[in-house]
């Protein structure tokens, strides 16, 4: 009989997935490591220099120094959370150390990878040492490192520090830094990052080359979140990834973050809606918070807290709502002294806070401005951020459209008693066409305020259909003002009579809406009556025309013909009247001699 084979020369026998272990569990999947899912802000961290977005002042001060050789021995990289210190300053390590066929300088050109790139980017380079401030800030720590610089790179060319949140080292770390940062060994760099470039010691900030890494402006940051999505096979509304881009407030590591957030906001394939991510983010609506501020400007306190309470109801922060609020005041006053173009909104939302700029003062946008400043303030430090912001809905209704102190000023130099109604200078009592339910002098003065910029008698009885538009604008009713002045073509008019024929698409409720606002405004019944056909141009239709007339004027001049030819493609876009300087008028000096 033979005997049986070694036991190391036995096959074992293939094992059966369906087997349990010895402990009576099914075995466990490994998972490879690469497996494991990378977040976007990780995933699109910049390799190269080229990558960096909205940085191209620093990007071109470095490649300059470089190209030249005159590459300092410290930098200091100070900017807000997100706009890429960091990736910078490891950047900067590989390109100290670049090492590639050909290549034995430094070189900002990264786009190849070279010897030491790739220890480099995944932290494991012996000579580049990256550290965290706050976990090193005693001074033995301090001291420890600086013994280590005088030693030679191992296997780079230089050894290199990069200290991260360096304001968190405390006084006597610095003063130990101090003389080995201003003369430092050849073979020595250090790269410095900082959010707080305050408390940074001007001793150790003299001896760096400084760059302010700037906030990416949100144009910039919604190409690259759209860039992202579509390498992710994501698919976004463009509004949605301009809400991301304003949310980050200049951080590309934020959008990025939010952009990882949102995609899951839909099934795959689906497309993410801006409503998600307005809902994800805890923003309320800007358009229905446009027409809050619509309403507050027009002293609507009721509508107001009205239309504030759904938005409440529909989740947004009182805070946030508050913020808004903030922009939408900025917004007006910017595009009244610049135009709607500057404020990068969709052109119905430009429009409408164009009209309220319009229609109300700079020195009005600039008190509402601080009065949403402090509520913003109240509304983060309030127990009940709902009632904070309420408080200050109706306090803006009530003093958005209160005269200045300059307007009141020269109002009580003229002699007219309008302003101040409440209390009479003579000590008579108040005047009487208070309105009923009045909180005092400064209501009446509220409602009578507007009169200052208009003949009393236009706004007390219109005698023209041009009086009636400068007495809603004065009233400032945006809203009525835009419909008036699109829909409204004039037939005929008298004191209390008007009769129009309606642009189309016309509000159906035009005439009831004029009707109620001019018997309130002037205490007399009018009659608005529209009819088929007739009208002349509505306020729109002659300003549009105005302005045609006067582009072919301009496209007319030979001067700009002669332009336009020397330049082939260009196109006239609009025409603006410059303010004609007035004339200085010098008169003769007539000289005399005396006998």
């Amino acid at each position: 009989m033979d005997d049986p084979p070694p036991a190391d020369l036995v096959e074992a026998p293939e094992p059966d997935e369906a087997t349990v272990d010895m402990f009576g569990a099914a075995p466990i999947p490994q998972r490879d490591a690469g497996d494991g899912y990378q977040v976007l802000a990780r995933k699109y961290r910049p390799r190269t220099f080229h990558d960096l977005i909205g940085q191209e002042g620093m990007v071109r001060t470095l490649t300059n120094a470089f190209a030249t050789g005159r590459i300092a021995h410290a930098f200091m990289l100070t900017g807000v959370r997100g706009v890429g210190k960091t990736t910078t300053a490891r950047l900067l390590a590989r390109a100290l150390n670049y090492e590639a066929e050909g290549i034995d300088q430094p070189t900002l050109d990264l786009a190849v990878e070279g010897a030491h790139c790739r220890a480099i980017i995944e932290g494991r380079h012996m000579d580049v040492l990256e550290l965290d401030a706050a976990s090193r800030s005693k001074v033995e720590e301090m001291r420890e490192l600086i013994e280590g610089v005088r030693y030679a790179p191992v296997e780079a060319r230089y050894k290199v520090y990069i200290i991260d949140e360096v304001h968190m080292l405390s006084t006597a770390s610095f003063n130990a830094l101090l003389k080995t940062l201003e003369e430092p060994p050849p073979h020595a760099k250090f790269i410095f990052a900082t959010t707080e470039i305050r408390k940074v010691p001007v001793t150790i900030l003299s001896r760096c080359q400084r760059f302010d890494l700037r906030r990416v402006e949100p144009e910039v940051i919604a190409k690259n979140l759209s860039d992202i999505a579509t390498a992710e096979g994501a698919k976004i509304e463009p509004d949605g990834l301009a809400l991301i881009s304003r949310a980050a407030e200049g951080s590309v590591r934020d959008a990025q973050s939010l952009l990882d957030q949102a995609i899951v906001q839909a099934e795959d394939g689906e497309t993410v809606t801006a409503a998600a991510i307005r809902d994800m983010l805890g923003l309320a609506d800007r358009a229905q918070t446009i027409e809050l501020f619509e309403l507050a400007m027009r002293g609507r306190a009721a509508e107001a807290l009205q239309a504030f309470g759904v938005l409440y109801g529909l989740g947004a922060d009182p805070v946030v709502v508050m913020l808004d609020l903030l922009d939408h005041a900025h917004g007006a006053a910017l595009a009244k002294a610049l135009g709607p173009e500057v404020l990068g909104l969709p052109k119905d939302q430009a429009a409408r806070l164009t009209a309220v700029g319009t229609q109300a003062s700079a020195g009005t946008l600039a008190r509402v401005w601080q009065m949403l400043l402090r509520a913003h303030d109240e509304a983060r430090r309030a127990p009940d951020p709902k009632a904070a912001v309420e408080m200050a809905l109706i306090r803006l209704c009530y003093a958005a459209d209160l005269p200045g102190p300059e307007e009141a000023l020269k109002a009580l130099r003229d002699g007219d008693t309008a302003v101040g109604a409440g209390q009479q200078t003579g000590g008579g009592s108040a005047a009487p066409n208070r309105p009923s339910g009045s909180g005092g002098g400064a209501a009446t003065a509220r409602m009578v305020a507007p009169a200052q910029q208009r003949a009393p008698s236009a706004l007390a009885a219109p005698q023209s259909f041009e009086d009636v538009l400068g007495l809603i604008e004065a009233k400032r009713d945006v809203s009525l003002k835009l419909d008036v002045d699109r829909f409204m073509r004039p037939i005929s008019f008298r004191p209390g009579a008007i009769t129009f024929e309606p642009a189309p698409g016309a509000p159906a409720n035009l005439a009831g809406r004029l009707v109620a606002r001019l018997k309130e405004w002037t205490g007399q019944p009018w009659l608005v009556a529209a009819e088929g056909g007739g009208g002349a141009e509505s306020a729109w239709e002659r300003q549009k025309r105005e302005e045609k007339v006067a582009l072919d004027d301009v496209a007319a001049d030979p001067f700009v013909q002669t332009v336009m030819l020397a330049f082939p493609g260009t196109e006239i876009v609009g025409v603006r009247k410059m303010a004609t300087p007035e004339a200085v008028v010098v008169e003769e000096g007539v000289e005399t001699a005396e006998d």
